[in-house]
């Protein structure tokens, strides 16, 4: 296997990249390509499919240009996602019927609400370990076939449902299979994670035909190659894993009672439970870790929306910054934020309140509150967040977890790293390898092509970078949290409805 490599082609919210590792885990390059976000109204959020395509197709291109290396020389391919997002289109000519419907969008809230009232939330919680929400893909489905007016067409089978994996498979692997893996499966409100398949009860519930749906396959295993004519050769594509749960593998978390977060548009915490699928009542989902071998784990998880895309939102609506990496500088210019809070609800709160008509809030202003203390206290809210989650963690599992392993673009931000340490009262570690999302999926498709014999193998491809230890007192720690929580109350409900 000299010279061989791994590529991992992450598709997320705001970019799709392609990232190529040598067979020990070391990034040899990567391309990223952004794509415009649509908002149609207020609380709405879009893609344009062909966007997404074509800038996965141009990424993986570059990057393989980028790593000079030849396209015979790639062991395998592993596909990571953003979750959620829900595409529908036409079985014959591969065109969508409409545009991707983003994981953030609130559209089906109204919709949510009604089922709801129907009694259906107790099922979806036992059945599908999630909690009723816009954010899962079961509902969008069930809009986008009412407003294009293709209910016959789905009966009919006429026409392909597919979260991001499932359309860029369809689209870019020979012969158009039309699968998914358990892990976006497990996102939809229709995939039942106890028994492993698609729940009749609940595809009735929003009357969503089976027809349409992708077979479930497992997140380690092959479906087929790379068409040709994108990079010159077949490439096995054997990896499937939504982008969270590629994380938790890329980090290794692979014994139950190990955590990861993941600092991305969202933040998103998980938890391995192995093969135990722990039932929340703290407002955390109960979800697929992975599915390897037919054999399912589980993990807990707690989804923040607005994470990395709080620092957009100070870059691009309120010209705070230049860029995202210039907050750290300016939190740090001022010793706290002079009790002022963002609570960044702009798409309703995630776990563990689940308030899909919370607002963004900005309280505790003064005549002296400038920039500085608003750009501190969205880095601040993040951290919150996640402390939020953490603590939901403990007490559905039973167990504070010993330390908080971090990845993603806003971890490299030193500042909110050690608030999380200090806000947490628990070390956070950074590896040197932050892309652990990409690094998780490509991993994923080694272990499938036996590039790797065992999950131990992969545990020396991890390697630690920085630990920060926590220093603040108690009191003061509960202090922000008291102050955090009251500015939460409110952000609470702020649509009426």
């Amino acid at each position: 296997m000299t010279g061989k490599v791994l590529i991992a082609l992450d598709q997320g919210t705001t970019s799709s990249r392609a990232v190529v590792f040598d067979l020990e885990g070391h990034m040899l390059s990567q391309y990223a390509e952004e794509f415009p976000q649509i908002y149609p109204q207020p609380g709405w959020v879009e893609h344009d499919p062909n966007m997404i395509l074509q800038t996965q197709i141009g990424a993986l291109q570059r990057a393989v240009k980028r790593a000079g290396i030849e396209p015979e020389q790639i062991a395998a391919i592993g596909i990571t996602n953003q979750r959620e997002t829900t595409l529908v289109w036409d079985r014959d000519t591969g065109r969508c019927v409409h545009n991707a419907i983003v994981w953030q969008c609130r559209r089906t809230s109204e919709m949510v609400d009604s089922l709801r009232a129907q009694g259906w939330e107790e099922t979806i919680r036992q059945k599908t370990g999630l909690v009723m929400d816009a954010y899962f893909a079961g509902t969008k489905i069930r809009w986008i076939l009412d407003e294009m007016q293709l209910q016959k067409d789905a009966e009919d089978g006429k026409l392909c449902f597919g979260t991001i994996d499932s359309f860029l498979i369809w689209h870019m692997v020979s012969g158009h299979p039309h699968v998914t893996d358990a892990t976006n499966a497990g996102r939809t409100m229709l995939f039942n994670i106890r028994e492993q398949k698609w729940d009749e009860e609940l595809l009735h519930m929003l009357n969503i035909p089976a027809r349409m749906l992708p077979k479930v396959v497992d997140s380690c295993e092959i479906v087929g190659t790379l068409d040709p004519e994108i990079l010159g050769t077949p490439v096995p594509v054997a990896s499937i894993l939504g982008d969270q749960h590629a994380s938790l593998f890329g980090q290794t978390c692979f014994e139950p009672g190990m955590v990861k977060n993941t600092y991305g548009t969202g933040c998103f915490m998980l938890m391995n439970t192995g093969d135990n699928m722990v039932d929340s009542r703290s407002g955390l989902l109960s979800t697929m870790a992975w599915r390897k071998g037919g054999k399912p784990s589980y993990a807990l998880e707690g989804s923040v929306f607005m994470g990395g895309a709080t620092m957009q939102w100070l870059r691009d609506e309120m010209k705070f910054v230049k860029n995202v990496a210039e907050s750290e500088e300016i939190a740090a210019s001022i010793k706290d934020t002079g009790g002022v809070y963002l609570v960044p609800a702009f798409t309703g709160l995630g776990a563990p309140w689940w308030d899909q008509y919370a607002r963004g809030t900005l309280v505790g202003m003064t005549r002296g509150t400038g920039r500085a203390q608003i750009v501190r206290a969205a880095l601040e809210a993040i951290a919150y967040q996640t402390c939020d989650l953490l603590h939901a963690m403990e007490k559905d599992s039973g167990q504070m977890p010993k330390q908080l392993q971090v990845d993603g673009g806003a971890s490299a931000n030193a500042f909110l790293m050690q608030f999380e340490a200090d806000i947490m009262g628990i070390p956070v570690v950074r590896p040197q390898v932050l892309e652990t999302t990409a690094l998780g999926a490509a991993i994923m498709a080694g272990l499938a092509v036996g590039v790797y014999g065992t999950e131990d193998e992969l545990k020396g491809l991890w390697h630690q970078d920085l630990i920060f230890e926590p220093r603040m007192a108690e009191e003061k720690r509960e202090e922000l949290l008291h102050g955090w929580h009251r500015a939460v109350e409110r952000a609470r409900d702020w649509i009426e409805h």
